[in-house]
């Protein structure tokens, strides 16, 4: 549970970075992705998913 909590809060970190850095290119951005087609954030979402799962497999291997 230690590990999940700090992998979150690194998340976290991470996913903050750039609304911190450029609020108002993050505001256009966010625009943007309300606009796109339910398909399409479904499609990238699963292969997000699917990147960060290879991800996790090469890390844990290692």
């Amino acid at each position: 549970m230690e590990f999940f909590l700090c992998v979150l809060g690194m998340v976290m970190i991470v996913e903050g970075i750039p609304y911190f850095a450029f609020p108002d290119k993050m505001k256009i951005w966010v625009r943007k992705v309300l606009e796109m087609p339910d398909l399409q954030l479904r499609r990238t979402g699963l292969i997000l998913m699917g990147l960060g799962l290879l991800l996790v497999y090469i890390g844990k291997r290692s």
